[in-house]
């Protein structure tokens, strides 16, 4: 009988696809979207290799410094300047090739060592990108300042130093200088170059499980931003929620077409007819699973610590929501008040169950209300996989996510039972 129902809604979804493929679609958008904010598509890790124009109409020697800093060191690892005429940078940044456009003006080595002028630097950001422009703007604010306090300190050197660029001092003078700059760097060693000060946020004991993954292991190198791996997490186990509280009400059909009394003619017990919709509603659900979290890996180059472990647990996660909307269902009046109901159930469990780190809750949330959700069973035991390593007891989350899917089944299907039998009496 079980294998008759859920092959009849099989053929029915099939007559009409648009609506699943609507529920398939909207998590591989919202994926997308999110990987292209977060820059999740690039090459070269979470942030990637920051591609900009230099325009150098200076032609110094303080210049070709500030060229050259952006390949030397760490900046080489992220930073892929690319040194043109102000034209033709123009043209490639209107095409959407690069993030942005550092400008050198003319006169600028002159004007910062005279300081007769005001000394700035241009940066023309692409509009069409928002995380690597930012941070190039941050980058040359940290220069900026940086030239700043070599100003305040080597003023009165400037003069002499703007001399031997000129050529119209020997290296005599030129030793003096940096024998001079030498001095001062050294007095001021202990301000500029201070100890290695660490700070280090530790959770009370209760929360070693649910810590943010900067602490955690699990990622690697070549993975793409971790925070946004904890966030996948917690985001893919609230829109399995929603999906599933569409999904069976599909319910409310069946009451109008008066499905449930003609099964219930043929069956007493409403079990397997709740079971073909539960099966039916977990096909749906895997599959949105693979989109969010498979196709999450691809985009954002995650790799999945245990894919097998990961995989059996959000079996059992979504068995239970689709368990869990079958009650809330039996429980609704009437479609309209069941969508109410659905969607702050799913907004409810999403947001406690983990999708921000549970730490962030207050005291009486944290301690009394999250730590009872399933959803934050799913969402934290999950996080571990990825992030805590081995030694997590994930088969007993899933047995316990699937148990209690099968106890809401049958909750259901009494609450549905008593419901007839009080439409029969009225």
């Amino acid at each position: 009988m079980l294998r008759v129902l859920l092959s009849k809604d099989l053929r029915r979804a099939l007559r009409n696809p648009l609506p699943w493929l609507i529920h398939l679609i909207v998590p591989l958008t919202l994926t997308a979207l999110t990987g292209l904010v977060f820059g999740g598509h690039s090459d070269g890790g979470a942030l990637g290799r920051i591609r900009f124009a230099v325009v150098d109409e200076d032609k110094t020697p303080l210049s070709d410094v500030l060229r050259g800093a952006a390949n030397q060191s760490e900046g080489g690892k992220y930073l892929e300047p690319v040194f043109m005429e102000r034209e033709e940078a123009m043209g490639v940044i209107n095409a959407g090739k690069i993030s942005a456009v550092l400008i050198i003006p003319t006169n600028f080595m002159r004007n910062y060592l005279t300081a007769r002028e005001t000394v700035s630097l241009e940066l023309i950001k692409n509009p069409a990108e928002s995380i690597h422009p930012a941070v190039l703007e941050e980058l040359l604010g940290a220069v900026v300042t940086a030239l700043n306090a070599v100003s305040r300190n080597f003023n009165s050197e400037f003069s002499a130093w703007q001399a031997v660029f000129e050529g119209r001092e020997d290296y005599h003078k030129v030793s003096a200088l940096i024998e001079r700059a030498g001095d001062k760097l050294m007095a001021a060693r202990k301000f500029i170059n201070p100890p290695l000060v660490i700070y280090e946020k530790e959770s009370p004991a209760d929360e070693s499980n649910s810590g943010a993954p900067a602490k955690a292991g699990g990622s690697k190198g070549g993975d793409a931003n971790g925070v946004f791996t904890y966030l996948l997490i917690g985001m893919s186990a609230m829109f399995l929620l929603f999906i599933a509280g569409s999904a069976m009400s599909d319910l409310f059909r069946e009451l109008r077409q008066h499905t449930f009394l003609r099964y219930q003619t043929l069956r007493d017990s409403l079990v397997p007819f709740l079971a073909s919709k539960a099966v039916f509603a977990v096909v749906m659900l895997l599959l949105c699973s693979a989109i969010m979290l498979g196709g999450g890996g691809l985009i954002f180059r995650i790799h999945w610590q245990q894919p097998l472990a990961l995989m059996t647990l959000t079996v059992g996660y979504t068995c239970f929501t689709a368990a869990l909307f079958a009650v809330l269902v039996a429980l609704m009046p009437d479609e309209r008040h069941a969508v109410v109901l659905n969607n702050l159930a799913g907004m409810g469990l999403g947001m406690l169950g983990g999708l921000f780190p549970p730490q962030q809750l207050p005291a009486f949330l944290r301690g009394y209300i999250t730590r009872l959700l399933p959803s934050f069973w799913f969402v934290d035991t999950a996080r571990n996989l990825q992030f805590g390593g081995t030694g997590v007891a994930w088969g007993w989350v899933a047995l316990k996510l699937a148990a209690l899917g099968v106890v809401l089944i049958v909750l259901a299907a009494i609450l549905f039972r008593r419901r007839f039998i009080t439409g029969l009496r009225t």
